[in-house]
């Protein structure tokens, strides 16, 4: 018998959630848990305990909270929520504070108020119920990451330099004063909006994040401030509402959202509804080779989670075409993440279906990155990266338009003049080439490879030094 310590991965969202117990109890705690709850059903049932326990760290922006799913799922679980901060929350679920204590077989677990990201936020030391003063993990939230500390500036309004100070003092009056040893088990990895450059890794230890973690670093709160606010990344379009949307409760489906399947003739009607949204989520070579007139390009692969929240109302039904049929759950999945829970339906037998129905078709061109060279300034030349890699090199003479704010930006373009979109490796460039189809840009093309390709060919690149806050 022994201790029961599973982290699930979510790509992506780069979110990580956690399955914490007692095999010889039969009981464990999950959490942060995401909507697609099945995964952590299955694990509990592998390792023959019982869920009793659901856990936040804090109320998530960044990705559907599962916690309502899974307690439905589980009739011995109950929600516990943090009301440090004055969070209020509108669903079923119990208090919990600084100091409190959970039991899970010898696993002893301990809540700590950690704000900063949030008001609200908590972190749980992990430790052994014969020394609980000497606790061998930490679960972080989103306080601290590896080589990174969660964002304070989501609440926008003038908090941020309020949370700032609360970070500040978070990582130096909690963190700081835990041992080397500790191990830190954050709740997102690299790739995540939530903190600025996360690291590679999933754990680390105090011990190697107070060598080489910046944001451990400062002594003063208004240096840290200013870097802290200065490094964050661009803030997602449906942060706000899912913050809301989590504080209400998302609503328990019971299972995946059901999305009807429409023969092609159906499926031409319903985008006559100018309430639907038309989605394909092939890759980019498929979709530039034919695709239907008005459809916004979001590949089926794990960063689709995050695209849709950027670029979609939750409110829009989403019609969808597939790689296959059988892609769907998948698919469905990915958008769940997020909060997207309408479906108008989908194009039965995908894009062989409607070419053999004789329905029209558009395309998009692809440039090699030896084209572009060769094309100098004859061609407008688009990167869509986020700010710290168009910072970090770049092609010469190309324009900087982030693809989360490139419809914002689009009056800034030359619709007339043939244009060629980039990004690292072809993704999300081609997004971008469908929002510029769909807003009447003639002669665009995507770059398979783009960045990737670029710096492989040994091509010149270009570099500008960002500004962020000094030590």
């Amino acid at each position: 018998m022994a201790l029961i310590f599973e982290c699930i991965q979510t790509e992506g969202i780069a979110e990580l959630s956690y399955l914490v117990g007692d095999d010889s109890e039969g009981v464990a705690a999950v959490f942060d848990p995401r909507p697609d709850v099945d995964c952590y059903l299955q694990l509990a049932r592998e390792k023959q305990v019982s869920i009793t326990h659901i856990f936040e760290t804090h109320n998530h922006v960044d990705f559907l909270s599962g916690a309502r799913e899974l307690c439905a799922r589980v009739d011995s679980a109950k929600i516990f929520l943090s009301h440090e901060g004055g969070a209020r929350y509108g669903f079923d679920h119990e208090e919990i504070a600084d100091g409190d204590n959970f039991l899970f077989g010898s696993v002893l677990i301990t809540a700590r108020h950690t704000p900063g990201h949030t008001p609200e936020h908590l972190a749980y030391l992990l430790a052994e119920e014969d020394h609980p003063d000497a606790p061998w993990g930490v679960l972080t939230g989103d306080s601290l990451f590896v080589n990174s500390a969660g964002r304070p500036d989501l609440l926008g309004s003038g908090e941020e330099k309020k949370l700032a100070e609360q970070q500040f003092h978070t990582l130096r009056d909690f963190y700081l004063k835990l041992s080397d040893g500790v191990i830190i088990y954050p709740a997102h990895g690299h790739g995540s909006p939530c903190g600025a450059d996360i690291g590679d890794r999933l754990s680390s230890t105090i011990g190697y994040e107070r060598r080489f973690n910046a944001f451990l670093h400062f002594k003063d709160v208004k240096s840290f401030t200013d870097y802290a606010l200065s490094t964050a990344p661009p803030t997602p379009t449906y942060y706000p509402w899912m913050k809301k949307l989590n504080t209400k409760g998302p609503v328990v489906l019971g299972n995946l959202p059901t999305v009807r399947g429409l023969p092609p003739k159906f499926f031409q009607e319903a985008m006559g509804d100018d309430g639907n949204v038309l989605i394909d989520t092939r890759m980019m070579l498929a979709f530039g080779g034919g695709h239907i007139k008005g459809a916004l390009n979001i590949g089926g692969t794990p960063q689709l989670s995050i695209w849709a929240g950027w670029l979609l109302e939750p409110s829009k039904p989403i019609l969808l075409v597939l790689e296959s049929d059988d892609t769907l759950k998948e698919i469905v999945r990915l958008f769940l993440r997020t909060g997207y829970t309408k479906f108008a339906g989908y194009l039965v037998g995908g894009m062989k279906a409607w070419d053999n129905a004789g329905l029209p078709l558009e395309d998009v061109g692809q440039m090699t990155v030896h084209e572009i060279k060769r094309a100098g300034e004859k061609l407008q030349l688009l990167d869509v990266r986020a700010p710290d890699e168009w910072h970090s090199g770049h092609i010469p003479n190309a324009r900087h338009i982030f693809l989360g704010e490139l419809r914002q930006h689009l009056g800034t373009l030359d619709k007339t003049k043939p244009t060629a979109v980039y990004c690292d490796s072809g993704y999300r460039a081609s997004i971008a080439t469908s929002i510029l189809k769909q807003e009447g840009f003639g002669c665009v093309c995507n770059v398979p490879g783009s960045w990737q390709a670029w710096k492989n060919a040994g091509f010149p690149v270009e570099k500008e030094i960002e500004q962020k806050g000094m030590k």
